[in-house]
């Protein structure tokens, strides 16, 4: 039987009071892939807010990794981003540290305290994203490509149980933003649950999988033509 990571039912999401999207129900289950897709303003980063706890689910039900969204608390909301990976757009590395120390941050931030252990840890989420030669260096030294690689080590250090990748290829060129998703479907290969907006329909094309798309206030499954 398969794990329901993420459950929503009826669901409507609001920026402040205005009304974003409506009338949302949706299942996600562990070791899914699944594409938000839609134009610039059309909900995907305010839905994914909802799920990381940055804005609060006023109507509908919903639960992710065992969190229920209704009743979500502020004290909760570190707990709940140990459980989730959250990949940005512009990467969000600390510039003033090199890469080990970025990730030191998080790990010491989430309540990690063994040396040894950390040590461990971030060896293993750079070597799983090719950039375990890269540990030393600072932010400024890497190129686009290698900065969002890291961010998708940083989102897996806490193991989490489903990631968010807002945009992940937003800002990369084509071949890079292919170097990406092959990260990314090599994560997911190994069982990891992935929900993914992007505009980048060409790595739709090159990378089928369930699409929702979000359009006019609403969010519905659209079935992809494969190339």
């Amino acid at each position: 039987m398969s794990q329901t990571i993420l459950s929503l039912k009826d669901v409507s999401i609001y920026q402040e009071n205005n009304l974003v999207l409506s009338d949302i129900s949706l299942n996600v289950n562990k070791g899914d892939f699944i594409y938000f897709i839609g134009k610039t303003g059309s909900g995907k980063s305010s839905f994914l807010k909802v799920l990381y706890g940055d804005l609060p689910l006023k109507e509908g039900e919903g639960t992710i990794v065992d969190y229920d969204l209704t009743t979500l608390k502020e004290k909760d909301i570190p707990y709940l981003r140990r459980k989730l990976g959250v990949v940005f757009q512009d990467f969000k590395l600390l510039s003033d540290r090199s890469i080990k120390d970025n990730l030191l941050f998080v790990l010491k931030a989430t309540g990690w305290t063994d040396k040894q252990e950390m040590e461990d840890q971030i060896q293993e989420v750079l070597n799983k994203v090719g950039m375990a030669s890269f540990a030393t260096k600072m932010p400024h030294q890497l190129s686009g490509g290698e900065q969002q690689r890291v961010a998708i080590a940083r989102a897996l250090l806490n193991d989490p149980e489903l990631i968010l990748a807002d945009e992940p290829t937003g800002n990369l060129d084509p071949q890079t933003s292919v170097e990406i998703m092959e990260v990314l479907k090599k994560i997911n290969a190994n069982g990891k649950t992935i929900i993914m907006a992007t505009h980048d329909y060409a790595l739709l094309l090159k990378y089928p999988s369930k699409t929702l798309k979000f359009e006019e206030g609403k969010v519905f499954e659209v079935v992809q033509k494969t190339v």
